[in-house]
């Protein structure tokens, strides 16, 4: 078995809220991160593919692929957007890093499938000091 990953970012805009709640819960629970006039975060995306190499080009998926699968199902939807007004996999889910690392694993594990191989780990950095992990 041999991992591989591929590095991507974007920028974008969100918002931590609950429609549900109102201004002041919300601040309470999400600090900042409530602003209701949003903030912005410089992402880095980390997406690791796990397989059997394939004998005959020694990889494990081709990287021209998976980076043009992350920028075609993930980045160009996300960079330079707001999460909670304009990305269309994110409509109703709270913008939270750990909630965004889901969606994206769900925008890319069918495709890695189809390649023979699996989706392993989506990372995501919000910030120098906060990621989340997702295995699926």
């Amino acid at each position: 078995m041999v991992f591989i990953t591929r590095r991507e970012r974007f920028n974008s805009a969100h918002k931590l809220a609950r429609p549900d709640w109102d201004d002041q819960r919300n601040a309470e629970v999400f600090g900042k991160c409530a602003n209701p006039n949003w903030h912005g975060h410089n992402y880095e995306l980390f997406v690791t593919v796990k397989g059997e190499l394939n004998p005959d080009t020694g990889f494990v998926i081709d990287l021209k692929f998976l980076s043009n699968l992350i920028k075609d199902k993930v980045v160009e939807k996300l960079d330079h957007r707001n999460i909670n007004l304009e990305v269309d996999f994110m409509q109703g889910k709270l913008a939270s890093t750990e909630i965004l690392a889901i969606a994206i694993w769900d925008q890319l594990a069918d495709a890695i499938r189809e390649k023979g191989c699996e989706l392993h780990c989506v990372k995501l950095y919000e910030t120098e000091n906060n990621y989340a992990e997702y295995f699926g």
